[in-house]
């Protein structure tokens, strides 16, 4: 068991910058915080305002047929940390990443990103700023008959004119290159004109990252994206994560059901219980305690189907 010691509500580290010198190709300009206007948010909340934070979460509420799953959420991800989030089933994790995207309509709370906030309806500011988010899912969504370049490519069709998203074919040359780069960045470059279809799962979730990254999306969230794979491709698949974050100062968070991924890779832990934070520590200060209290419910849900 490591050391106890008092981890809840601590601060995320401040957001780390690329290192200069030799290292993976820079993404596009556009894939960053610095595209968004530096105008303030009409609704100020804690650490909204701070440039260094890109998410900023407040008061989060969702029910779903009168079972509350989110109370009143509070949760902050700053530009350059890889935050896990860990925690028993239905405790909220994968909901609060939905309600970020706009998959889910909270019943209350703010989400700013990048200091502006999101309203709920899908009025023009929330849609734009919205896209510098992108999901990862469990589930790839990948089109498998199309190539693996067609498919990170995709992850442009928000910020294209409609006579070039109709079918690959017109996919303007300058976003081919941009999409070579995302998954020159991935490992896969060498893969582009291969269907998607062919590519082992580990290698169709770093493509689906690629897809993300040809998005622009300055926040990436990913949920269980290494649930369904063997642990080499899980530890390849988390660990790109963690070095997007660190070489090229995206905020990262991804919902993980293996602890010692999240103690080896992430910044900063936050479990949750119950729909709130009942962890937040940097990921070496995890204990074992720690994860006791997290997981409870799900063995107790265990206890009581074999009984």
């Amino acid at each position: 068991m490591m050391p106890t010691e008092e981890v809840q509500h601590m601060p995320p580290p401040a957001g780390r910058t690329a290192p200069g010198g030799s290292g993976p190709p820079a993404l596009p300009s556009g894939s960053g915080a610095a595209d968004l206007p530096a105008t303030p948010s009409a609704s100020p909340v804690e650490g909204a305002a701070d440039p260094g934070v890109a998410l900023a979460i407040r008061g989060l509420r969702k029910s779903f047929s009168g079972r509350t799953v989110l109370d009143a959420l509070d949760l902050r991800l700053r530009s350059g940390e890889f935050m896990a989030l860990l925690g028993a089933n239905g405790c909220g994790k994968s909901t609060a990443l939905r309600c970020v995207v706009g998959l889910e309509k909270p019943d209350g709370g703010t989400i700013h990103i990048h200091g502006r906030e999101v309203g709920a309806a899908r009025d023009t500011e929330s849609v734009r700023l919205r896209r510098r988010t992108a999901m990862v899912f469990q589930q790839v969504h990948l089109v498998r008959r199309r190539s693996v370049l067609d498919n990170v490519c995709a992850g442009a069709l928000g910020r294209l004119p409609l006579r070039h998203s109709l079918t690959p074919l017109l996919f303007p040359r300058e976003l081919r290159e941009e999409a070579m780069v995302c998954l020159d960045r991935v490992g896969l470059a060498d893969r582009a004109a291969e269907p998607a279809g062919r590519l082992s799962g580990g290698q169709q979730q770093r493509v689906a990252i690629a897809r993300a990254l040809c998005q622009r999306a300055s926040i990436i969230l990913a949920d269980e994206p290494v649930s369904a794979l063997d642990p080499a491709a899980a530890e390849q698949v988390v660990g790109l994560l963690a070095e997007l974050a660190r070489d090229q100062g995206l905020a990262v968070a991804a919902v993980l059901h293996q602890p010692l991924l999240a103690r080896r890779h992430a910044d900063r832990v936050v479990g949750l219980l119950g729909g709130r934070v009942a962890v937040d520590a940097p990921a070496g200060a995890l204990t074992e305690a720690d994860l006791e209290a997290l997981y409870a419910p799900d063995r107790r849900t265990t206890e009581q189907e074999h009984r």
